[in-house]
């Protein structure tokens, strides 16, 4: 169920100005893939996101869910939240205490006032889906994190919605429980073949679940694109910086080299993909630190670069280096066996393809 959002724009009002949650954004979610809003706190993700499912009223634009307008403000269309045919997993959960975890995944079916056996049925096939079989008579909150989450996506479910919604579902779970439930989530929404609109801040969480992602800044939509295109070919500096540890250096263009576009910075003239900026256009140079090869012979057209390793720090399956080329650290990964200490000269290799220029 494709959703499309035209001209939405939310203001709010705090300590006597106005601030723009949503600035006119315009967006695509497809059907059928699992869409990310990603972006820091305070970018306008959430409240998209509510406006979607009907929390909260948009100022102005349009809502259409599997072409049905669900909200518009030049229409005068407000489809009531119950009426749009969506499932939502919050990041509390939301689970009652009081209830089993048969009543929590029963509870949508309910309130419709669907028949007994249609309601357990329904949850019997929910929870063997999210692996929770066995368990119906168990109190929720007795149950471990990672299990609370799944009665919460299985209680979104069981009432068989056309999109279903997440809002930032594993930042209460530990990092190692949390990379187990990503991977179990994936798999589970891969297997439904629904829409999946999933809010997050976390960089990692987005590019790992995500078929598209849409970086957020200030209430816009600034950048969107599949997890590579967006990790490897961003087009602005904001978005480099977000998605990814990446070093940033201020650059000029100088010109152009063959099929390179040529710019100085403080490493010198560097050769980095081709960039349609004219001689003289500021920009940004972007290197991811796993691209930054020390040692060996470098590639026929790689940037070659001297520098020291101003610090080395292990942390576990990588040493994370600064190298130092004049006032400028570059952030590299090193091998664990590399032989390397702090203090001492490196040249260090770096193809103009994993150059990126980016716009501030």
């Amino acid at each position: 169920m494709e959703i499309r959002i035209a001209g939405l724009s939310k203001h709010y009002h705090a300590e006597g100005r106005v601030v723009a949650a949503l600035d006119r954004v315009d967006l695509v979610v497809p059907a059928n893939r699992i869409f990310t809003l990603l972006g820091p706190s305070g970018c306008g993700k959430t409240t998209l996101l509510r406006c979607i499912v009907g929390l909260e009223t948009p100022d102005d634009g349009e809502i259409r869910i599997g072409g049905e307008v669900v909200w518009s403000k030049a229409r005068g269309v407000a489809v009531p939240t119950e009426k749009r045919g969506l499932g939502m997993v919050f990041q509390t959960y939301a689970i009652w205490p009081h209830l089993s975890v048969f009543d929590n995944v029963a509870y949508p079916l309910q309130v419709r006032g669907e028949r007994r056996d249609a309601i357990h049925d329904k949850v019997r096939r929910a929870l063997d889906f999210v692996q929770l079989e066995g368990v119906e008579k168990r109190s929720a909150t007795r149950l471990s994190g990672g299990q609370q989450q799944r009665v919460a996506l299985a209680r979104a479910l069981v009432a068989e919605p056309r999109v279903i919604l997440f809002d930032e579902p594993l930042s209460n779970l530990d990092a190692k429980l949390r990379e187990e439930t990503r991977k179990e989530l994936k798999s589970f929404l891969g297997k439904l073949g629904i829409t999946a609109l999933y809010v997050t801040h976390d960089r990692v969480e987005a590019l790992a679940l995500s078929d598209t992602i849409a970086v957020m800044r200030a209430g816009k939509v600034v950048e969107q694109g599949t997890p590579q295109k967006i990790y490897f070919d961003a087009e602005h500096r904001f978005v480099a910086d977000f998605i990814g540890r990446a070093n940033l250096v201020p650059a000029t263009v100088h010109g152009r080299d063959g099929g390179a576009t040529l710019v100085d910075c403080a490493l010198g003239r560097v050769a980095c993909e081709p960039h349609d900026g004219a001689p003289g256009t500021p920009l940004t140079l972007c290197i991811r630190p796993e691209f930054i090869h020390i040692g060996g012979t470098p590639a026929a057209g790689a940037n070659v670069i001297d520098g020291r390793i101003a610090s080395l720090a292990f942390v576990g399956e990588v040493y994370e280096a600064e190298i130092a080329v004049g006032d400028t650290r570059l952030l590299a990964r090193l091998a664990p066996d590399a032989r390397l200490a702090e203090g001492d000269a490196v040249r260090f290799a770096v193809d103009p393809a994993h150059c990126r220029l980016v716009v501030a």
